[in-house]
This record gives structure tokens, C-alpha cells and sequence, in this order.
């Protein structure tokens, strides 16, 4: 790990030395290290207006933090986005600690706002199954966004994690997943979803332009390169329109509708979070949601008490 010069006093020195860090050590992707830097510069023109103006991080004292906390509130920011920007200068700030550059992290003591509890949005299994089954032209395209919309559904995929893919690692029946911080994991396919990605694979040279060295699972019609997340979100809804869903489904929806699903078929919640890539068991604990008439459904046909059971006597067995 590179050393920090701590005689520097350029703060975006400071700020370029942790994006490096996240991206070479963390792995982190290019928009979220776009968004760190965003959070970090506006915090820096917060301190310049407000006449905070400091040479070091080292002078930045809690203060000045709960100053910028307040600022944003009179802005009427929304309690996700002023948890993630003190995110971001909580995570900026035990690195600076980390590497001796600050000796007292201000963000100490300060708390993110309280989160509205929200749950995912997710499909019915009915919905899910019309989607998979949704009726199209069986050419290259077709092939592409129904495989696509497979590994959505069918592997919990982020859509982050399917457009990734290349074509190596697809394996028969599992997938090597690139998730976040650029951790690896191994995802099972269904047969189902194996046989839509290998049908899709045979028709992919369809795309490719002659430029048969682009290594992309996944690729867009008119680019012959990989596709982008705009794409998929327009074949993600193009294909709800056909199967007559309702119009805000997104490709995150899928993933979401995968995990409630498995749930509510009695998968433990530990393997749910590994097929998720889950660092913490409590994201996954979101989708532990079931709605209650589902819960009463499984109450009253497994209760002994739920509700009017014939009742085993000696004559019975």
C-alpha cells in the first residue's frame, strides 16, 4: 500500500489519493467512484462558501461537519442522499485516519438520518412466469433479451453483474459473477435459464460487426459491443409490455421478484444471501417481506391449529 506524503496541503490531492485507493485496492467501479468524488467536491465547496476554507483535512473539525449536515437539510435533501454523502465522508475519513494523515475522524458520533423503512418492489410469481414466457420473435434479439431477462429472474443477477458478464464466464449451469467491490461468486443457472443463454450464445455472431474479439455476453444490435444499462432498462420494458405487466417494471424488479420468491418457497435465508453476493445478512433481510395473505396461506395449511384438520385416531393409522 502506497504511503501518503502527510506535508501535503492540497485537499484534492487528498481526495484524488483515497479515489485511487477505492479503485486500485477496492475495485470499485468507475460511478461509484464518480459519486465519491461528487459527494468529497461538493463537501470542499460547502467549506470555500461558508468561508471554511481549510489547507488540511486535518483542520476539519466536527463542526464543520454537523455546519454541512445542516446546510442539507435546509436544502430539503432527501434522507438517502445526505446518508450517502456522509457516507462517503465517513469512508474518506478513516482512510485519512487509517494512513495517520488526521489523527480524530470528524464524522465520529455522527449518525446517518433514519431511513423510512421501504421494501422491494418485487413481482408476483405469476407476473415472473408470464414474463419468462412472453411470446417473440425467436431472432438473435429476441434470443439476447429473453436470455437477459432469464438471468435477471432466473440467477437474482444484478443488472450491473449480468451486462458485466463475458463469455467465459458462462459454464454449462454456472455463471462466475463480478458483483461489488469486485468480488467473485459462483451462481447456479436453472435448466431453463442454461438453455436460454446457450441458445442465445449460438445466435450472439449475429451482432458482432466482424469484430469477433469483443468478449461481451451481452451485446447491442447497432453497437456490436457490449450492451449498456439504458439498453436492457428499454428491453426490460419492452418485454413487460408484451407479457401486459405493469408499466414500472425495471430489471432491478427481477432480482428483487427472484429473492421474495425463493423466500417464500422456504429457501434459507444464509443461501438467498450468498446467491445475492450479500456482504451483510441484513440487506437480504429486506426481502423477507411476505405479504400477509401469503403468510396466512402457509399458516392454514400447516398449522395443526389453523383451522378445521381431521385429526388421526387409532382407526385412521
Amino acid at each position: 500500500m502506497s504511503s501518503i506524503n502527510d506535508k501535503r496541503s492540497d485537499y484534492g490531492e487528498f481526495v484524488r489519493g483515497f479515489l485511487g485507493y477505492l479503485s486500485i485496492e477496492r475495485g470499485y467501479s468507475d460511478a461509484t467512484l464518480r459519486s465519491y468524488g461528487t459527494d468529497l467536491e461538493q463537501f470542499e465547496n460547502f467549506l470555500g462558501r461558508s468561508k471554511r476554507t481549510l489547507e488540511k483535512p486535518s483542520g476539519i473539525r466536527k463542526e464543520h461537519v454537523r455546519a454541512y449536515l445542516a446546510e442539507m437539510h435546509r436544502r430539503a435533501l432527501s434522507k438517502t442522499s445526505i446518508g450517502r454523502k456522509l457516507s462517503s465522508l465517513r469512508a474518506y475519513f478513516k482512510y485519512l485516519v487509517k494512513h495517520k494523515v488526521v489523527s480524530v475522524d470528524p464524522l465520529a458520533g455522527i449518525r446517518n438520518p433514519k431511513q423510512e423503512q421501504r421494501h422491494a418492489h418485487a413481482l408476483n410469481v405469476d407476473q415472473a412466469i408470464a414474463l419468462m414466457e412472453v411470446s417473440i420473435d425467436p431472432d438473435p434479439e429476441g434470443l439476447r433479451d429473453m436470455a437477459l431477462a432469464e438471468l435477471l429472474y432466473g440467477a437474482g443477477l444484478r443488472i450491473s453483474e449480468a451486462l458485466g458478464l463475458n463469455l467465459f464466464d458462462v459454464d454449462n449451469d454456472v455463471l462466475r459473477v463480478t458483483g461489488k467491490g469486485a468480488k467473485e461468486r459462483i451462481v447456479p443457472l436453472g435448466d431453463k435459464a442454461a438453455k436460454r443463454i446457450q441458445h442465445y450464445i449460438e445466435h450472439r455472431h449475429a451482432f458482432l460487426k466482424g469484430d469477433y474479439s469483443e468478449q461481451a455476453l451481452f451485446i447491442g444490435v447497432r453497437t456490436g459491443k457490449r450492451l449498456n444499462r439504458r439498453q436492457a432498462n428499454r428491453v426490460i420494458a419492452r418485454l413487460s409490455k408484451i407479457a401486459r405487466l405493469p408499466k414500472d417494471v425495471h430489471p432491478h424488479m427481477l432480482r428483487h421478484s427472484f429473492a421474495t420468491h425463493m423466500l417464500e418457497a422456504g429457501a434459507d435465508l444464509r443461501s438467498v444471501q450468498e446467491l445475492l453476493g450479500h456482504e451483510h445478512l441484513t440487506t437480504t433481510q429486506r426481502y423477507t417481506h411476505l405479504d400477509m395473505q401469503h403468510i396466512m396461506q402457509v399458516y392454514d395449511q400447516a398449522h395443526p391449529r389453523a383451522g378445521d384438520k381431521p385429526t388421526n385416531t387409532e382407526e385412521e393409522t
